[in-house]
């Protein structure tokens, strides 16, 4: 039986690599899953690389859903695994489970309900919904295997079981290796199913994922009991979540919201157009991989050390991702600059489609390490138990920079303007974030110290 592992004691820096490095490898397998699909559609043309494209705002709306689930769910149990409550942590997990399950359902059947007026108003000429709907008419059956696992994932990062979570993570993306060209091109007996397969292979990928994890959190680690028989235990479990996981769906679902917006802009350009941001999108994910390992841990990790004589550890955290965050990102800058085109290349041999992916990761990557620093930001304020900062700073990196300096940069300079805006807004927004999670943190520290010294021994 594995233990929760402790972020209160050991070198900062050094346990932050620790727990990050098995993230690392797990995300970037993870995000393979749409890299790897992009891959082999394009192999099938244009037309299709361009539906998949379209897709992109969709299926982050799912995924944020489970990313802010995820969310509340680490943050919940992190800290009261921190304060010793081992059995009330289980119960928690074993009531989010139900929830996920819930909310993947509700979500699934929206989406076959707006498949098609959704599409349309994202810019979709018509004679790419069926390509469109042929995907994703699949791709929807696979919503609670991606929100579930995302969970379980939580789970093992709040105990701090990160390989556990990664190498399920790496195992999947081998999987889905395997059988995107399998299904979509066909083999033997196994039909081509073409871009309907690369949805197929999302599916079963994600519900072998799915087995596995629940394997892992209730036989493996035990963090998981039966949930409340009872209505109101479940409630007030889901509240909890709820708490933190509800304003983190929102502030992740603001990105996909902004994405839709965007790819309606960009489809005013052309399909071409939306086919070479569609390959952009595909590829930045992978190469953020580090930024979302780090705010995967630093959450858990300020949520175990709330007591007050472990303060100077969530300060010492702070500023070891702040360093990671800059010096990565320039060297991300630096490799796409470099190795950029022969990487979209692989995607498609279209120039006009090589050309709007090479302009854009040109321009945004000078961001990203500020943009990573957003990420942990976010995560801090959810690991703090305070949700709300977090919102706000996503709300003011998409809604009131982003979409007025897109729709500005757009008028100015064309396409390469809104790739200008993600840069801006990255870059502002990082800044606002670590000065106010600075302040953020030490009235929490004070407020808790205060709290401490009442309390009579």
């Amino acid at each position: 039986m594995k233990q929760a592992v402790s972020f209160t004691e050991g070198p900062v820096g050094r346990q932050l690599y620790r727990m990050a490095m098995p993230m690392v490898w797990g995300l970037l397998a993870t995000m393979s899953f749409n890299a790897v699909d992009t891959f082999f559609v394009a192999q099938l043309g244009d037309d299709q690389l361009a539906a998949m494209s379209f897709t992109f705002p969709v299926v982050m709306v799912v995924t944020s859903m489970a990313i802010g689930l995820g969310a509340g769910t680490s943050s919940v149990v992190a800290r009261l695994l921190g304060q010793g409550q081992k059995l009330e942590a289980q119960q928690m997990a074993g009531d989010t489970l139900v929830l996920s399950l819930l909310l993947s359902a509700m979500m699934m059947v929206l989406g076959w309900l707006t498949m098609e007026p959704l599409f349309l108003a994202l810019g979709a000429e018509p004679r790419l919904l069926p390509l469109i709907s042929e995907y994703m008419a699949i791709w929807y059956l696979n919503t609670p295997f991606v929100i579930a696992p995302m969970v379980m994932s939580a789970l093992m990062r709040a105990s701090g079981n990160n390989g556990v979570a990664g190498a399920l993570m790496l195992v999947g993306a081998a999987v889905n290796a395997i059988l995107d060209p399998l299904l979509i091109f066909g083999w033997g007996w196994i039909p081509r199913m073409e871009i309907a397969g690369a949805a197929w292979a999302t599916v079963i990928t994600r519900l072998l994922m799915v087995c596995a994890s629940f394997y892992f959190v209730t036989r493996r680690l035990h963090l998981m009991t039966w949930p409340h028989r009872h209505w109101q235990g479940l409630m007030n479990s889901w509240k909890s979540v709820l708490h933190i996981g509800l304003p983190a769906m929102g502030n992740n679902m603001i990105i996909p919201f902004a994405s839709g917006i965007t790819v309606a802009m960009v489809a005013a350009h052309g399909v071409d157009a939306v086919a070479g941001f569609g390959v952009a999108m595909r590829i930045e994910p992978v190469v953020l991989i580090a930024f979302y390992a780090t705010s995967g841990v630093i959450g858990p990790f300020l949520g175990q050390n709330m007591a007050g004589q472990y303060h100077q550890r969530q300060n010492q955290v702070i500023a070891v991702v702040v360093k990671f965050c800059l010096l990565f990102g320039l060297g991300v800058a630096l490799l796409l600059w470099l190795v950029g085109p022969w990487v979209i290349g692989w995607f498609s041999d279209s120039p006009e489609i090589q050309k709007v992916a090479i302009a854009y990761l040109a321009i945004a990557p000078l961001s990203y390490g500020l943009y990573g620093l957003v990420m942990s930001v976010n995560a801090s304020f959810n690991g703090l138990g305070y949700p709300m900062p977090a919102m706000v700073v996503s709300i003011m990196r998409v809604l009131v920079l982003y979409l007025p300096l897109a729709w500005l940069g757009q008028w100015l300079w064309g396409l390469n303007g809104l790739f200008i805006a993600t840069a801006l807004a990255n870059v502002i927004t990082g800044v606002v974030g670590y000065f106010w999670l600075k302040r953020y943190l030490s009235r929490v520290q004070s407020s808790t110290d205060e709290a401490a010294a009442s309390c009579p021994s």
